[in-house]
């Protein structure tokens, strides 16, 4: 590893550890970036990211109303656990794209931007884990990141500071954030790459099923 991409390391290293504190000192309650997501209503934490995207923790069949109002078309869920549970409305397309926090890579991410790009055509989108902490947490902050431009210190000051949960849940987004190419993954979602590595199991499997066709 370059000197230089050691030195972006530890920068962010020691951002993320004055971001930290600086919440748990109650620095969130100062003014907040009109940037930030918004909280709408007191329900779920639900917060508005931009005109047609929003995060939120688990809801539940009460929270029908409050997504017809926000006219949500499509709901992504980070969980193992479908959302038909709560779910029913068959105007409301439910996918189902679950990772693991402590081991996500390049494709979790070009995939999940991709089907939230690809919903946000259709209409407003709703993302959510159980706790809308770690995984929503940390794909808002990617999509901040590689769709909206941001930094990462400002993606990584949102995701902690912005109320959406404990500090102590991030560790494993923050050390993503920290060596994820943006550069790469932006280029990779442009052009429909599954992946920034050429090698990785999604990228094989698609060239061997086009190889198969020919």
């Amino acid at each position: 590893m370059s000197i230089v991409r050691w030195f972006s390391i530890l920068g962010l290293i020691l951002i993320s550890g004055l971001v930290l504190l600086a919440a748990r000192a109650g620095d969130n309650s100062s003014q907040r970036p009109p940037q930030w997501a918004t909280p709408v209503g007191s329900q779920y934490n639900l917060n508005q990211m931009t005109p047609t995207l929003y995060r939120s923790t688990l809801p539940d069949s009460n929270a029908m109303p409050i997504l017809a109002k926000l006219n949500i078309t499509t709901v992504i869920n980070f969980q193992p656990e479908a959302d038909s549970s709560w779910l029913a409305n068959p105007e409301i397309k439910q996918v189902q794209l679950p990772y693991r926090i402590g081991h996500v890579d390049d494709a979790d991410v070009l995939m999940i931007l991709r089907a939230i790009k690809d919903a946000e055509d259709q209409g407003s989108v709703l993302i959510h884990d159980k706790q809308g902490t770690e995984r929503a947490g940390l794909m808002a902050a990617m999509y901040r990141v590689v769709v909206q431009g941001w930094t990462k210190e400002e993606a990584l000051s949102e995701m902690m500071m912005g109320g959406f949960g404990e500090g102590t849940h991030f560790k494993d987004s923050i050390r993503y954030m920290m060596q994820a190419p943006v550069d790469k993954l932006r280029e990779a979602l442009a052009s429909g790459a599954c992946s920034t590595n050429p090698y990785a199991t999604c990228a094989v499997r698609s060239w061997l099923k086009s190889a198969s066709v020919e």
